[in-house]
């Protein structure tokens, strides 16, 4: 992917967990108070791109049990899901971005790949056992318009999969 930005996430629990750039500056922060998850965009990373566009924060209110919930508007619409079941372990979901654009977030307990009609805007990877870092998101670009929104997605395809949403 050209034009690249390159986030480490340190920590693997899905609910609480950091973003940093190769720089070492936070780009974004998640945390969980009981029934709600926030996550927010730090202005130190921000500031270094003067195309993100978007909310600054998502808030993730979850039902009992860390049953889904809702944000400003449902959860289940963000994680909208066209069966199309595969031998591996993979599925899509589909979210549309506040502007109206349809994207697909490939997913699957390793890696996850968001594409944008043909090309992929963002790519998240479980990092080896020799990192210090959990995982590694690589976006294009193009994807700062929406990154808080790719990143809330991104979110809750990896509380869906430790909380067994599909099952």
């Amino acid at each position: 992917m050209s034009n690249t930005y390159v986030l480490l996430q340190f920590g693997s629990d899905p609910f609480a967990f950091r973003f940093e750039d190769l720089e070492g500056r936070p780009a974004f922060t998640v945390y969980q108070n009981p029934s709600v998850v926030k996550v927010t965009r730090e202005a130190e990373w921000s500031q270094q791109h003067p195309d993100i566009m978007g909310p600054a924060s998502a808030f993730l209110y979850f039902g009992p049990a860390n049953a889904r919930g809702y944000m400003q508007i449902s959860m289940s619409n963000h994680l909208r899901q066209k069966r199309e079941k595969q031998l591996v372990q993979c599925s899509s979901r589909y979210f549309t971005t506040r502007t109206g654009k349809e994207l697909k977030w490939k997913v699957s307990p390793q890696r996850m790949e968001c594409v944008d009609g043909r090309s992929t805007v963002a790519a998240w990877e479980l990092s080896q056992p020799e990192d210090v870092f959990s995982a590694r998101l690589v976006l294009k670009h193009s994807a700062l318009t929406y990154v808080t929104e790719l990143l809330t997605t991104l979110i809750l395809n990896r509380m869906a999969l430790a909380l067994n949403w599909d099952a």
